[in-house]
């Protein structure tokens, strides 16, 4: 299928780095190249762009926050063979990381990027100083999923116009104001073939496997594994991450410190993105200082894979 033509307004990406396979991977990036490296990673279905507000903020307090948009999603290019499960989204993050230099980074990942930051974490692949986990766990709630599902996979042979996407987001959303500039919504779209506007995302990535049971199981062993920093922020209004959800995971990785807030979805740096900064900020202060040595040191990773054989795709 035809990605489609990017739209006038679309902001042309920083860098480019190659992922795995030689697929090219799309980033951005706030802040000094000499600072603790920070690395976030956006959920399904959305951009590097849903990081832009927290990336600023943490380059203003001393981080190099880079995001990078998924295989299949935004700028980067699209899987050749249509797999978008969690093991090649590990083998991108690691490509990445390498061509920054190889530094130990921070993972902040979101709903799909958290998934990826806490199996490259808690099967060894990455040597982190740190993780935040963006409303995401191992155990999260099937009716939340499935209402972000039905969302992206509504009207794929695309939309007439702008206005009709702004309806569809503020149906799936309605406790956001809705955008009074249409024009902001050009980095989400891409004019497909038939002039119709189509979501930037390879359709394929909503038709791949998905076992809950099975991710369920494997991230439940990788938060067992993490011996790092760890905080989890939970957007208190969320319907994907439910306080039980939450407190099952405090369970598995009884250090990690735990962040609710209040008013935000699940799309928590989106709806309260100056909270969300600043609680992440505050704790990277503390774990992953700007000078001197973060709290948690070096090691030598022995990657392995946690949990039942074979591949899937995490949630969007």
């Amino acid at each position: 299928m035809n990605p489609g033509q990017r739209l006038p307004g679309t902001p042309e990406p920083m860098h480019r780095w190659q992922g795995a396979g030689g697929v090219m991977i799309a980033g951005d990036s706030w802040g000094d190249p000499q600072g603790p490296l920070v690395l976030l990673q956006h959920g399904g279905g959305q951009t590097r762009h849903a990081w832009k507000g927290a990336g600023e903020a943490l380059g203003a307090a001393g981080y190099h926050a880079v995001a990078f948009d998924a295989r299949g999603h935004g700028d980067s290019d699209w899987s050749p063979d249509g797999v978008y499960g969690q093991d090649i989204m590990v083998e991108d993050l690691l490509h990445v990381i390498d061509a920054l230099g190889g530094h130990r980074p921070v993972l902040v990942g979101a709903s799909m990027g958290g998934g990826t930051s806490l199996v490259a974490i808690g099967e060894d692949h990455v040597d982190a100083t740190a993780l935040v986990l963006v409303d995401i766990a191992p155990r999260i709630e099937r009716e939340g999923v499935e209402k972000i599902t039905s969302f992206m996979s509504f009207k794929p042979e695309g939309f007439d116009s702008l206005e009709e996407v702004a309806q569809a987001i503020g149906n799936y959303q309605p406790h956001r104001t809705p955008p009074k500039d249409l024009q902001g919504l050009a980095k989400n779209l891409r004019l497909a073939p038939n002039g119709k506007y189509r979501w930037h995302w390879d359709p394929r990535f909503m038709q791949a496997r998905r076992d809950m049971e099975q991710r369920m199981l494997r991230l439940e062993d990788c938060a067992r594994a993490l011996k790092l920093p760890v905080q989890l922020v939970r957007g208190g209004l969320s319907d994907v991450l439910s306080e039980d959800g939450a407190q099952s995971f405090l369970a598995l990785c009884p250090h990690a410190e735990y962040v609710n807030i209040t008013g935000a979805g699940h799309m928590v740096a989106g709806d309260r993105n100056d909270v969300f900064a600043n609680a992440v900020t505050d704790f990277l202060y503390r774990t992953v200082p700007i000078q001197g040595a973060p709290v948690q040191a070096p090691h030598e990773p022995h990657p392995h894979h946690v949990g039942p054989p074979g591949d899937v795709n995490d949630i969007p």
